[in-house]
């Protein structure tokens, strides 16, 4: 499903008229989180999670505390649900055999970098990835999930938008009510300029600030035509940071997020990018769902976390136990 143009607009009758089932829906949310008996894992657990449906940029924060984390020398998995995949779990991701239809773009992305896991019952997933020898789990979403403590939890705001017209599911973005999530949460990171304000909402916790950045020369864009396509929460976040590369957009195609490519559709792309002799050109979140047999005629543009101050991260990770001894708790399968 495509965003809804309301999500991100002053409230109107659109979401006026949803309000009453976001209500329910968030009723039902908080009913759940204190209904929920955590489970521990025996590990420390960094939870990196959001606020809104759809992407605000926890998958390239997951790699940058999992990065961080591994400069200090310990074992970090990737815990994942993985979201558009098949497999309920717990497996452990491999790329090689793996596909985003078996576990989810998300799963993919991090599998490249340190060990992940795909488990819709996260606790069982915890678990497995302990017996495994992860001596830290980092959370890839899962925060609204109540099945497994954390040690340390994240919300992650795209600095553009922060919480959108503040309504909750389907009438907003919001997966749980402002004040309820940041509640629950240790510290905000604030991915690009804060133009919503979304700082002033931390009382005293962390203000982590960030910006996603090219993570490979994109030199031969500046002045290049390019089509531009994604299939993530926000595509035009994509499209702006090409623009701001210097590339020249010649046609911009944006997809829901999660979008499974089909070889049909993916050629057409192709014809339609050789047509405009322009260089077509995705995320690397939509590289993964491609036909493996296309990808190679596509440019990948990742990106990865550039943070303004490298020593807030540092400090937020000093707080995490050197150990969680495992208590007992239910193993529940809440998305």
């Amino acid at each position: 499903m495509k965003t809804p143009a309301f999500w991100y607009r002053p409230p109107g009758l659109a979401s006026a008229a949803l309000a009453p089932l976001g209500a329910l829906y968030g009723l039902a949310g908080r009913r759940r989180m204190a209904a929920a008996e955590p489970h521990r894992a025996g590990t420390p657990v960094v939870c990196v999670g959001n606020l809104v449906a759809g992407g605000a940029g926890k998958t390239p924060v997951g790699l940058a505390v999992a990065a961080a984390l591994r400069a200090r020398g310990v074992a970090v998995h990737a815990l994942t649900r993985g979201h558009g995949g098949r497999e309920r779990g717990p497996v452990l991701v491999d790329p090689a055999r793996h596909g985003a239809d078996d576990v989810g773009d998300e799963a993919l992305l991090l599998a490249a970098d340190i060990p992940c896991w795909v488990a819709r019952d996260r606790a069982a997933g915890a678990d497995a990835a302990v017996a495994a020898g992860a001596e830290i789990l980092v959370m890839d979403d899962g925060f609204q999930n109540p099945g497994l403590f954390k040690d340390v939890s994240l919300v992650v705001v795209d600095g553009a938008v922060g919480f959108g017209n503040g309504r909750v599911i389907p009438a907003g973005p919001l997966r749980e009510r402002i004040a309820d999530g940041l509640a629950r949460a240790d510290a905000l990171v604030i991915l690009g300029d804060d133009r919503a304000g979304v700082a002033a909402l931390a009382q005293g916790r962390p203000v982590l600030r960030g910006r996603l950045e090219p993570s490979t020369d994109s030199a031969e864009l500046r002045g290049r035509r390019v089509l531009a396509f994604a299939g993530i929460g926000r595509p035009e976040k994509f499209f702006a940071t090409l623009e701001s590369l210097g590339a020249d957009l010649a046609a911009r195609v944006p997809f829901a997020d999660h979008h499974p490519y089909r070889p049909a559709e993916v050629a057409a792309l192709l014809e339609r990018a050789a047509a405009l002799d322009a260089l077509p050109v995705t995320t690397a979140k939509d590289a993964v769902r491609l036909p493996a047999a296309l990808r190679a005629h596509i440019r990948v543009l990742p990106v990865a976390v550039a943070w303004e101050d490298p020593s807030a991260l540092a400090r937020l990770l000093d707080r995490l136990p050197p150990t969680c001894p495992p208590e007992g708790g239910s193993h529940g399968e809440a998305a």
